[in-house]
């Protein structure tokens, strides 16, 4: 896939994942205000109640105590209501009693009216008693609006705590609150024009007081009236915010989706950029393998065309020294094939190893006589410490030996002085540990951390005369892994570099 393809692909992905970003935060902003709202038309509808409430229980209690009596004068207008309310009743009874309709053949019913009050007739009676009522009426409408002028006088001057019953005012609260779908705790305070508190609830919630001026809420007590005495409820919801949350829980499987299209999404470019690299890192790869190849390749056909060649002398010294060229050639042709069969290890899950138990320190003091030829012939040496009690384990004995000749050949490559090869194994537990050391450039820090990756080479600075395909420590990576061990890297630049390899040992098997 071409860079400007993957580009393209990430900007789209990345407008269409923010645009759904977007819109999702636009919807539950909204959401959110709709709830809210709601929630505030319903606590001040649940106020302007209460307060309506409070000021007719006033009214309402200050009248019965009115028209029940607490004094002479009111129980005496008590008793000439009772009076008048029978002398009503005695004034319909004799109504009734002088409408006598009688009824015979041939004859109309005769109506006899009593005289008592004066009037003669149907009309000047109702005439009479729709007076009366009016007067009636008219006397009791005088008595409540005394008493209704008296009660406004009183209020003027009574306090608050005089006026509404605190304890009765929780109750009312919560039964209006619940009546119009608010259920959660709150507290109360009453409060003067100035904001200083009067009467403050004293439940304990668990919860702090809110402060924020959109979490408390104000109705003026009394509504209808115009007093300078002026006071206020004050009601604020310590849990508001978790209320409109708890509202908003059907929008949580969308906000996980577009969460998790946010994780894929990111994987899904890691995973696009680790692939555009390998594949770079592949192709260098296939190149320089190319490239590797067409110099032995060459020689070899230079080498056998100087044997078919008549011209060219075909003394004991010249066959040898061709035939010395051509095992050369050879060496290095089979080189690359070996490093072409690792490349194809990684492409396997797991390698098939044919293990078998192995003593390891008579396995490396081999490989270091096999190998100190090349070391010493540069001036460099190698110094053992094979102190392991216990090294017996279970390994492929062709691909271990491959990791030790990889990493002591890495050693003698990538130095710039005489190499001082250490190697020592010794025992930690039921684990064989074997470390390789070297006075080599060392590593820098950056590079550590992917020493171990397919093609990755490290920069060798001034040596220009290594060459490699990134496939040896990812090699080794892979083999140390599959035996159940673990390899770990210490470096300094211009010091030296020490690998620590760790095994099982047999005894760790059998348990």
């Amino acid at each position: 896939m071409k860079r400007s393809t993957i580009i393209i692909l990430i900007i789209s992905m990345a407008i269409t994942f923010v645009g759904l970003i977007f819109l999702q935060a636009r919807y539950v902003r909204i959401n959110a205000e709709m709830i809210e709202n709601q929630f505030n038309e319903s606590v001040q509808r649940s106020l302007f109640q209460t307060a309506i409430l409070v000021e007719e229980n006033e009214a309402l209690q200050y009248l019965e105590e009115t028209l029940e009596g607490v004094d002479y004068q009111t129980n005496k207008n008590k008793l000439l209501t009772l009076d008048n309310n029978k002398n009503k009743l005695k004034s319909i009874d004799s109504i009734t009693n002088s409408l006598q309709l009688t009824s015979g053949k041939g004859t109309y019913p005769k109506i006899r009216l009593s005289t008592g009050h004066g009037k003669a007739t149907i009309e000047e009676t109702s005439r009479y008693l729709q007076e009366k009522f009016r007067q009636n009426f008219s006397r009791s409408k005088t008595i409540l609006d005394q008493a209704v002028f008296r009660w406004l006088k009183e209020t003027e001057n009574k306090e608050i705590s005089e006026r509404v019953n605190f304890e009765e005012l929780d109750g009312l609260l919560e039964k209006v609150f619940a009546n119009n779908g608010v259920n959660i705790p709150f507290y109360y305070a009453i409060v003067d024009k100035q904001g200083k508190v009067i009467y403050k609830c004293n439940k304990d919630l668990g919860e702090p007081i809110p402060t924020k001026k959109n979490n408390v809420y104000s109705q003026k007590l009394f509504p209808s009236e115009e007093s300078k005495r002026e006071v206020f409820l004050q009601v604020s919801f310590p849990t508001k915010q978790d209320y409109i949350l708890n509202s908003m829980n059907l929008l949580l499987p969308s906000i996980s989706l577009i969460v998790l299209i946010l994780v894929i999404f990111i994987v899904a470019i890691i995973i696009i950029f680790r692939q555009k690299q390998l594949n770079n890192m592949k192709n260098d790869f296939v190149n320089n393998m190319t490239h590797e190849l067409k110099t032995p390749i060459s020689t070899i056909s230079l080498a056998s065309q100087m044997l078919q060649d008549s011209g060219v002398g075909k003394t004991p010294e010249s066959y040898k020294h061709i035939s010395g060229v051509i095992r050369d050639e050879t060496k290095r042709l089979s080189f690359m094939v070996e490093k072409v069969l690792q490349m194809a290890i990684f492409e396997k899950e797991k390698s098939i190893l044919k293990v078998k138990e192995i003593k390891i320190n008579p396995l490396i003091r081999d490989i270091i006589q096999n190998f100190s030829l090349k070391v010493t012939s540069k001036g460099g040496k190698i110094i053992s410490k094979l102190d392991a009690q216990y090294d017996v384990a279970l390994i492929d004995e062709v691909h271990f030996t491959n990791v030790i000749f990889n990493l002591m050949d890495n050693a003698l490559k990538y130095t710039d002085k005489p190499l001082l090869l250490t190697i020592e194994t010794h025992n930690e537990k039921d684990n064989l540990l074997i470390s390789i050391e070297d006075n080599g450039i060392g590593i820098h820090k950056e590079d550590l951390k992917r020493i171990f990756e397919k093609f990755y080479r490290v920069h060798t600075g001034n040596l220009h005369n290594v060459k490699g395909f990134g496939l040896g420590l990812a090699y080794v990576k892979k083999i140390i892994t599959e035996h159940r061990g673990s390899i770990k890297v210490e470096s300094e630049p211009n010091i030296g570099t020490k690998f620590t390899i760790t095994i099982p040992t047999l005894k760790n098997y059998e348990l």
